[in-house]
């Protein structure tokens, strides 16, 4: 029985899937959910391409976000470490966070890091890398200035959403607007954002989400707005999705954020799938938005609690990585609910807790993960193909999702074209040769 097979038997039987039979119906479902079937109708100079000419078809970039948060562009100490992270960068990945912590962003009032996010934004456009902000809430370390006045601090911090949002719209249209409410009142956000921590505390988190998002929609309709968090079982949804909503009850985000670091080991297969499922009935897209894989020793801030402690990625590691990092993309992708996953960071060099979790190395190199990745992004999951004009000039195809350009003719003779086949295209597609 074929892997879609196995899975229709299993829903009908009401069961849930079994690991097996969620990786052998990976690729069924990827092609049922990620591809299409298309007609093209090409002229050339407002003709139809005589039958039996022969078309060139690639894929330009993917429907789907394949992401990794890009904090260290420009930043690595030389030239040519620069220049091998925006090679490898833009060589696997089309989806860029961009980093808006309020405390760093912000060092004194009013003066903004507006031009190191104006650097990078002119990176991704030339790149054709969208581009995510992260995160405009999140009370995890107040900035150095804000007032003690919580209610004067509530009002800054919402002026503070507004302003980034309008500065931006025409750059950035994807917003993790409030990061990791489930846990506000924890620990180390007590100690280090007291004040941001009483704003949420004093209003209530499903006022206070609702406020911030209110403002950012507000600041731009048209944008994407995403609530994100790492917790990934029902107290999400309990204690935020439910109450991030409307008086009518409708949802204020458009998407469903969620971390997925695993310092301390891999999902399982069954916990990968099941956190799709679970959140998927909010009828949201969801976003894996910070997933982190290790090539050394497995834990947590392993280079703070053991001073002298190099963690470094290891061979064995290496392995262990690329080979969960494969099963998990493979399983994401085949999910329709899912629309982006962003690897978090991209190089060792300069890793969240300097974690060996970098698909480069510190040599910024890439790892077997990163190759990888890239054979499924840009080999097994990546459309070429040939096409032949029929006797009413059309042409037809089967690929992934996403942009495409195609070519008719040799040489200096060459004449292309451009399209774009999305989930929602019906109907012929219309391309018109330069």
């Amino acid at each position: 029985m074929s892997g879609m097979l196995m899975v229709m038997a299993a829903m009908a039987l009401g069961g849930p899937l079994s690991e097996k039979e969620i990786l052998d119906g990976a690729d069924a479902r990827i092609q049922q959910h990620r591809t299409a079937e298309v007609v093209l109708r090409i002229l050339d100079g407002g003709e139809p391409l005589p039958a039996g000419t022969q078309v060139r078809i690639e894929q330009t970039n993917h429907d789907f976000l394949f992401g990794c948060n890009i904090f260290a562009l420009g930043r690595l100490g030389t030239p040519e470490a620069n220049a091998a992270y925006e090679t490898h960068f833009a060589e696997l990945l089309n989806y860029a966070t961009l980093p808006f912590y309020w405390w760093g962003y912000e060092t004194k009032p009013g003066q903004p890091g507006h031009d190191r996010i104006d650097e990078i934004a002119r990176w991704c456009k030339a790149h054709d890398v969208k581009m995510k902000g992260h995160p405009l809430a999140w009370n995890y370390v107040d900035p150095k200035w804000i007032p003690r006045d919580v209610d004067l601090a509530a009002s800054l911090q919402m002026a503070r959403i507004h302003r980034e949002v309008t500065r931006f719209k025409d750059a950035i249209d994807i917003w993790d607007v409030v990061n990791e409410a489930t846990a506000y009142d924890r620990q180390e956000c007590r100690k280090n954002a007291p004040v941001l921590t009483r704003v949420i505390r004093d209003a209530g988190v499903g006022p206070y989400l609702r406020r911030a998002f209110a403002t950012a929609r507000a600041a731009n309709p048209s944008a994407t707005l995403v609530i994100n968090d790492y917790r990934d079982e029902q107290d999400y949804a309990a204690k935020v999705l439910t109450e991030l909503v409307d008086d009518d009850g409708k949802p204020m985000y458009d998407v469903i954020g969620i971390q997925s670091h695993q310092h301390g080991g891999a999902w399982s297969i069954r916990h990968i799938w099941d956190v799709c499922e679970r959140f998927a009935r909010f009828g949201k897209p969801l976003h894996f938005t910070e997933t982190t894989f290790l090539s050394g020793k497995l834990g947590w801030n392993l280079a703070e609690a053991t001073p002298g402690f190099d963690w470094e990625s290891t061979p064995d590691g290496e392995k262990w990585q690329s080979e969960h990092a494969v099963r998990f993309y493979t399983v994401l992708f085949s999910h329709p609910a899912v629309e982006a996953i962003t690897w978090w960071d991209f190089a060792d060099k300069s890793s969240w807790q300097r974690a060996p979790a970098g698909l480069l190395d510190r040599n910024l190199k890439p790892k077997p993960a990163y190759e990888a990745l890239k054979a499924l992004v840009k080999g097994e999951w990546w459309t070429r193909t040939m096409a032949q004009a029929e006797p009413d000039g059309t042409a037809r195809f089967h690929g992934f999702l996403g942009e495409y350009k195609l070519m008719v003719g040799e040489g200096d003779a060459v004449r292309t074209g451009t399209f774009a086949l999305h989930k929602t295209t019906t109907g012929p597609i219309e391309v018109r040769l330069k």
